[in-house]
């Protein structure tokens, strides 16, 4: 749900473009092929999913109409009222998205709150979730398409299985080369497919002008009762309408708030409501086409040409949910939810284009198991929606925060406009959990793993910072016990890497006691993750003089942006530090760690702790630290 160009959501300050800097249109049109994909694939079997389950005994003409009712409702409520009007208007410095939300949240209440750094992880562990299931229920149930083909081979359907592999393959092996190239047809062709979608609408919509019944709430209503509990059930598969929807509020730091706003209106929701009203009404008057009504909808002359673009556009929708992970991973580490991973660029031109190894490996492995598992889009559909409504509701929380101390209205009023929300995505999480013996389990059983790596990275590291400090010495005090004892003076400058500025790093204690040696410049320096999405030039550093011996360097990055050490320090010349970087030497404590049963988490937990420690991403590649100007000084820490 990010930028198929890589990651629209994430873009670093000197490649991001301003949404102010497109013209509105370019901004609008671009949007559809970012935001809009997983929603505008949602036709291909939303319907197909929810007829299929409604009961026998219930009149063929209200089921279709209530089950088109309960979409339209969904989108409106949903989609338009709750993320369109409201959500987007709770934005961190314009961007989007569970993390930026979470980061603003943490911003504005009163004390730093564990229960919304909680809802941020697990809206972002979900999101993982529903990243691996969209590409795999998307591709298959285009590619399935081919069953109805006219003069398609006789058994093709045999292979629809390996064909969808092999797409999503190949799409996750391209991901190291970057999309710059493509990408910018995907927002022609997806408006395209929302045009086609709207053509295919009002091609059968005049087979029966009833079906505009479907758009009074009451028929939705005397469905779900006549269906008794299984209309409960139903709701589940209603929901696969506005799976994506959350993608308007991710994305719209890259494109802006009123492009997106403007492309929903007036293209994605007109064409979406009318493809249901039109799949309805070939239902209405030809009931045996329920088995799969999109398909029945495309006529024979046009069916070939439909289905590769209904194959295009979910492979579109595919590649904005692999970079939004990328994205969402990017934000995550600055964020110190996760261990560094190593994050690369895939363009020094192009926005956000970044591509995160270890995650497209994950996402692709996941993605064939699905595949393989599940083999159908009906099958996969019983997983779907679970991840997704789970993320919607933690929006909703930490909506609540955003009306009670950002818009600073009485608790009654953020309870009230969060509540109704509420009660909306608490419904569908419901529906949705009873799919959890079908295949819904997956998600909630990857989202909380992912769940527990976070919280255990959180704490280690916090644990970690805790005892290091306990065992180090204040640099103060330090620099009083050098006055008393001048060690030896080597030339140069000597910058050392620490998380606390106020204490003196180990790599410096390290060189002290066995090099007995201090250069004639020492830089402490600390990076520090803003909970903004950015941060400005103007901003990015602030030096901080000690004394003769030591100055304090604090480097500020935006949780969306990658840190760059060498050109940081290329800002301290404007500020009176300068060095040459190439005679400089760079400090780099390394920490041994072994579990202990006497820290503050479980064994296991310490243990899980190394693991993610030692496969951290080298400090030296992540901060772009000339690898010849690196010396590491190692020691044991127990946690």
């Amino acid at each position: 749900m990010a930028d198929p160009a890589g990651g629209a959501a994430e873009a670093s300050e000197e490649t991001r473009h301003s949404p102010h800097s497109e013209s509105f249109l370019a901004l609008a049109l671009g949007s559809m092929g970012v935001v809009f994909g997983d929603i505008g694939t949602s036709p291909i079997y939303a319907m197909r999913e929810a007829l299929h389950h409604s009961r026998a005994t219930v009149d063929p003409q209200l089921a279709v109409l209530g089950v088109v009712s309960l979409v339209i409702w969904a989108l409106i409520l949903i989609v338009t009222v709750k993320y369109v009007v409201f959500l987007m208007r709770a934005d961190n410095k314009g961007e989007g998205g569970t993390l930026a939300l979470m980061a603003l949240a943490q911003r504005i209440v009163p004390q730093r709150s564990g229960l919304v750094l909680f809802l941020g992880m697990l809206g972002a562990a979900l999101f993982y979730g529903d990243g691996i299931i969209t590409p795999a229920v998307s591709v298959l149930s285009a590619v399935e398409g081919v069953r109805d083909a006219p003069g398609a081979p006789h058994g093709i359907g045999e292979f629809v299985l390996p064909i969808s592999i092999g797409i999503l393959v190949a799409l996750f092996l391209v991901q190291s080369k970057g999309t710059a190239s493509v990408a910018k047809f995907f927002g022609p062709i997806t408006a395209v497919w929302f045009l086609v979608l709207a053509g295919l609408g009002l091609f059968h919509i005049k087979e029966d002008l009833s079906i505009f019944r479907a758009l009074s709430p009451h028929y939705g209503a005397i469905f779900l009762w006549d269906n008794g509990f299984l209309g409960f059930v139903i709701l589940g598969s209603v929901f696969l309408a506005v799976t994506g929807a959350e993608a308007l509020y991710a994305d719209m730091g890259h494109f802006g708030k009123k492009p997106i706003q403007a492309a929903w209106v007036f293209l994605a929701l007109p064409a979406l409501l009318l493809n249901y009203l039109g799949q309805g009404a070939l239902v209405l008057r030809h009931p045996a086409d329920r088995v799969d009504p999109f398909y029945r909808m495309i006529p024979d002359p046009i069916y070939w040409p439909v289905l590769l673009l209904v194959t295009l556009a979910t492979i579109i929708a595919s590649q904005a949910v692999i970079t939004g992970a990328f994205s969402m991973t990017q934000q995550a580490v600055q964020l110190g939810l996760f261990p560094r991973i190593d994050i690369r660029r895939t363009s020094e031109t192009q926005a956000g284009q970044i591509y995160v190894p270890q995650v497209n490996t994950f996402l692709m492995v996941g993605v064939v198991v699905l595949l393989v598992m599940f083999r159908t889009s009906s099958n996969l559909a019983a997983a779907y929606g679970i991840a997704v409504t789970g993320a919607m509701f933690v929006d909703t929380l930490l909506f609540f925060v955003i009306v009670r101390w950002m818009w600073k209205r009485p608790v009654w009023q953020a309870a009230l406009a969060s509540g109704f929300f509420g009660v909306l995505d608490l419904v569908f999480i419901s529906s949705n959990l009873l799919k959890i013996p079908q295949g819904a389990w997956l998600p909630l059983v990857l989202g909380g793993g992912l769940v527990t790596v976070m919280v255990t990275w959180n704490r280690g590291a916090q644990i970690l910072t805790e005892k290091t400090r306990r065992d180090s010495v204040p640099l103060a005090e330090l620099s009083e016990i050098l006055k008393a004892r001048a060690p030896y003076r080597a030339p140069g400058t000597a910058i050392f890497l620490t998380s606390d500025p106020d204490m003196a790093p180990v790599a410096l204690m390290h060189n002290l006691k066995h090099n007995k040696v201090l250069h004639e410049k020492n830089i402490i320096l600390t990076l520090h993750t803003a909970e903004t999405p950015r941060v400005s030039e103007a901003q990015r550093v602030r030096i901080e003089p000690l004394n003769d011996d030591f100055k304090k360097v604090h480097v500020t990055y935006g949780f969306m942006e990658s840190p760059n050490v060498p050109k940081a320090l290329a800002l301290c010349r404007k500020l009176g530090l300068k060095f040459d970087i190439m005679a400089t030497s760079f400090f780099l404590g390394r920490r041994s760690v072994v579990p202990s049963a006497q820290s503050g988490m479980p064994l296991w937990q310490d243990k899980l702790f190394i693991y993610l420690m030692k496969n951290a991403a080298n400090p030296t590649d992540f901060y772009k630290i000339p690898p010849g100007r690196v010396v590491e000084m190692g020691a044991q820490v127990t946690v």
